[in-house]
């Protein structure tokens, strides 16, 4: 598509929005961007949704893009305004999230000059960037634009920023939508391989105690329904890591839970004990695996990612596959199929069931009558239902809300994983409900990470954005405390907020605009959570006081092996070896 005649830069940044499909942009203005506002005024196409700060820009962006699967938007000024976007960017970096992110720069001829609100964005966010490109020529607006959409969504998803000078947007040029895309280098390989596809195939058949190693690639992928032909197929046990919560259903009798440092005994065991790890898209993290040493020390490995770099990495790999986990999965079904070979995994099957019966989640209810985190999430999770999004912050809170909420489809849970930030729930829920404005949307929060980002509750207000908002408010960061009780003799060194004085969370949301409720005693729970989901019109937010005390178990301490799993303080579980 060509628009005749001449239009500015900024005209032509919008114009290129539009022709890729963006509807929804989260930003603030400043003098660099400032160009590109005026004709987003005019545009029939594009809400844009004025946050409070740039790093919930960035996180809307986010929540919106792991909801939807299409890629988020974000757009910032100059200088600060593009640095408050770093932590976001690393954040979808690690998780592999769809974005891109729109910022202002100062005008060519002062690039380097060290001018007002200036930083070379460009070259700080290189690392943690899919790519990262700098406009200074109106006339690759376009190209840019729809170059940087294609970088985003295809092969291993990420963000990718566009860096506009301010002179680029505010020049006049001529519109032209590329015909043809020139990215030389860049050809994610999305088809597997069918040598390494036949070989995979031979290893699961034959097979003892093969399991099913599942990443967020796979929701990524949009291959939950594969992956529940391959499970039904094979019979094989399936872990979720935290990223792939909701890629397969928490009710089904293969699903283990989550693997890693607070998984599920059962998942810790059955990746130990195993012979053969089937990983798809999923990257052997250091808080899956442990000290790597001692990591499954008798299996091994079949690795499908659509990343090569993540192949080997870090652990041995017995039968690479490069390829979108959805083909690779569809692939293998066809083969197995073909073959009709089926693998002996009887013995292990019942072991495994065995020890997800002895030792299921669980926690001690608190002394005094006083709140446990754990009831609250089981509680919100069976009323809210699985039809429900829920947004995570990081710490004991998260973990709590991955294991103690039942997930039963891809795209519901949203969490910041491979970096841990701290403040992302809110904004990745206001995200999360601008792109499904038809789900219930919670936002599961701690009162340290919630502290961090809750002005953008003003943004939920005032552009009707109802999320709901979960505080399990332990007064602390309680996730470090617990790393203190542990491993620190008790000593609590700045972890302590004092957040059941300061703030009032009530009249902080009332402050806001929104419904402020709060819950200290187990026997109003459901009914606080209940009132909370029969309010449409405006954000809620509910401070659930509970015991500080409360632990995240099971838990392997950083750097020690996954032998050595703990499923409360001091008590280890008891294998018999015998059973397999």
């Amino acid at each position: 598509m060509t628009q005749h005649g001449q239009v500015t830069g900024a005209q032509s940044l919008i114009t290129s929005l539009e022709a890729v499909g963006v509807t929804d942009i989260f930003g603030i203005p400043g003098g660099a961007i400032l160009p590109a506002y005026d004709p987003l005024m005019d545009s029939q196409r594009i809400r844009h949704i004025l946050v409070r700060h740039e790093q919930g820009a960035g996180h809307a962006a986010q929540g919106y893009a792991a909801a939807t699967g299409k890629v988020g938007v974000c757009m910032a000024t100059s200088g600060p305004g593009a640095t408050n976007l770093v932590t976001p960017l690393a954040d979808a970096h690690m998780d592999s999230v769809p974005m891109v992110a729109v910022t202002g720069q100062v005008g060519a001829s002062m690039i380097g000059t060290d001018a007002f609100q200036e930083a070379d964005i460009r070259g700080i966010t290189m690392p943690i960037t899919k790519h990262g490109f700098l406009v200074t020529d109106p006339a690759e607006i376009p190209r840019t634009i729809a170059e940087a959409f294609h970088l985003a969504s295809t092969g291993r998803p990420g963000p990718v920023l566009v860096d506009v000078a301010k002179s680029a947007l505010q020049a006049l040029t001529s519109f032209e939508w590329p015909t043809e895309l020139q990215l030389p280098g860049y050809r994610p390989v999305t088809k597997p391989h069918a040598k390494q596809i036949k070989e995979a195939a031979r290893l699961i058949t034959e097979s003892r105690r093969p399991v099913l190693y599942v990443g967020g690639g796979v929701i990524r992928a949009g291959a939950s329904r594969e992956l529940a032909e391959l499970a039904a197929l094979t019979g094989i046990p399936v872990v979720t890591t935290l990223m792939a919560r909701g890629a397969f259903p928490d009710s089904h009798p293969q699903h283990l839970g989550m693997p890693g440092m607070h998984g599920t005994v059962a998942a810790v065991a059955g990746l130990q004990k195993s012979d053969l790890i089937i990983s798809l898209g999923a990257r052997f993290d250091d808080r899956v695996t442990g000290n790597l040493d001692s990591f499954a020390p008798h299996a091994q490995v079949i690795h499908a990612d659509i990343d090569p770099a993540e192949i080997g990495k870090n652990r041995h790999v017995d039968v690479p596959i490069v390829g979108d986990c959805k083909e690779v999965i569809a692939d293998l079904l066809t083969l197995l199929r073909e073959t009709g070979e089926q693998g002996d995994y009887e013995a292990w099957v019942a072991f495994l069931a065995g020890v997800k019966q002895r030792y299921p989640l669980g926690y001690d209810t608190p002394p005094g009558g006083a709140l446990a985190p754990q009831h609250v999430l089981e509680r919100l999770g069976a009323i809210a239902g699985p039809e429900a999004i829920y947004c995570a912050g990081v710490g004991q809170h998260q973990m709590w809300a991955a294991h103690f909420v039942g997930y039963e489809r891809p795209n519901t849970w949203i969490n910041s994983g491979g970096l841990g930030t701290m403040g992302y729930a809110v904004p990745a829920a206001m995200g999360a409900k601008v792109g499904m404005p038809d789900s219930t949307v919670w936002a599961i929060d701690g009162d340290g990470c919630f502290q961090m980002t809750n002005q953008e509750l003003a943004t939920c207000a005032i552009n009707d954005i109802p999320i709901k908002v979960a505080i399990i408010n332990n007064e602390s960061l309680g996730m470090v405390r617990q790393w203190q009780t542990l491993f620190y003799n008790e000593r609590y060194s700045n972890t302590d907020l004092h957040s059941k004085r300061i703030p009032d969370f009530v009249k902080l949301a009332e402050a806001y605009g929104c419904v402020g409720l709060a819950c200290d005693s187990p026997a109003d729970v459901d009914a606080t959570i209940e009132k909370a989901m029969a309010i449409d019109d405006q954000p809620v937010v509910v401070d659930f006081r509970v015991h500080r005390d409360a632990m995240v178990w099971p838990m392997v301490a950083a750097g020690t092996s996954n032998d050595e799993i703990k499923y409360a303080r001091d008590l280890a579980p008891d294998f018999d070896e015998n059973d397999l």
